[in-house]
């Protein structure tokens, strides 16, 4: 497991284990906080592939967190180790053309043993950035209110990336993840105003405000501009939605609703 303490990778390594699976999490610290009891953990840096060597030996499948920068080299290094399977933790933009994402697909397709590529689109897990000011001003700040994606919830991705890892018939896949429907960012508002017991607001910023807001929560001038162009191009018309755990494993998709619940004390 790379990115063993993320969104969908914490989620990842609690399944594997309840399922029985030895698990080895790559991590650049020495504590990890959070794991359960049995992991193994590893130390090693994705962005410097000589520290990976050791931590790939006896690995049947790797879940990969993307890295662009030394993808290929760690896909080499994979295959050399006799790494069976690679799931890449991509993302729903590389269908739109996000450089960051498709760079690290390329290079596993390129090079790598078999492989399933994992685009969920906008993580439920997303609106935790706007948790501060809504515990404080029970507002929400972003621009675009009207933009509409099918938001998926971050343990739905990982049952997806587990299944891949374990089981056959996904070898070649790219599956776009989303959930069971699009939420406009006013609606998710909405939704979590009504998990805390309160009206949550939202203000529209302009793209200057954006820009400032979310450098300040370390994106680059880049990243925010082409987060602002996605956005825009689904304001009008909600993204189409790919597919769900429903359509993958038989189960149903979690709404925006049951995320909310669940994390509702992070906005009160």
């Amino acid at each position: 497991m790379t990115g063993p303490t993320g969104n969908i990778g914490r989620p990842v390594v609690g399944m594997l284990v309840q399922r029985g699976e030895r698990v080895r999490a790559l991590t650049r610290a020495r504590a990890v906080a959070g794991l359960p009891d049995g992991v193994e953990v590893v130390l090693g840096d994705l962005e410097r592939p000589e520290t990976m060597a050791h931590a790939l030996e006896g690995v049947e499948a790797l879940h990969l967190f993307p890295v662009p920068d030394t993808a290929e080299q760690l896909a080499r290094a994979a295959r050399r180790a006799g790494v069976r399977r690679i799931v890449v933790l991509s993302c729903g933009s590389a269908g739109h053309g996000d450089e960051h994402h498709l760079r690290v697909e390329r290079a596993v397709q390129d090079t790598g043993p078999q492989w399933t590529q994992l685009r969920p689109y906008g993580l439920m897990a997303n609106a935790l950035l706007w948790a501060e000011t809504v515990r404080t001003e029970s507002v929400v700040r972003a621009p675009y209110p009207s933009f509409s994606y099918p938001h998926v919830h971050e343990a739905d991705v990982a049952a997806v990336a587990v299944a891949a890892l374990l089981e056959e018939g996904h070898a070649g896949a790219t599956y776009t993840v989303s959930g069971p429907e699009p939420l406009s960012q006013l609606d998710q508002a909405r939704v979590i105003g009504a998990a805390i017991g309160r009206e949550v607001g939202f203000q529209e910023l302009d793209a200057a405000a954006t820009h400032e807001l979310w450098e300040g929560w370390g994106y680059s001038p880049e990243a925010v501009d082409h987060e602002l162009f996605l956005l825009g191009e689904f304001a009008e018309t909600p993204a189409p939605s790919g597919r769900t755990v429903a359509d993958l494993l038989g189960q149903m998709p979690r709404t925006f609703a049951q995320w909310a619940d669940e994390h509702a004390d992070a906005f009160r």
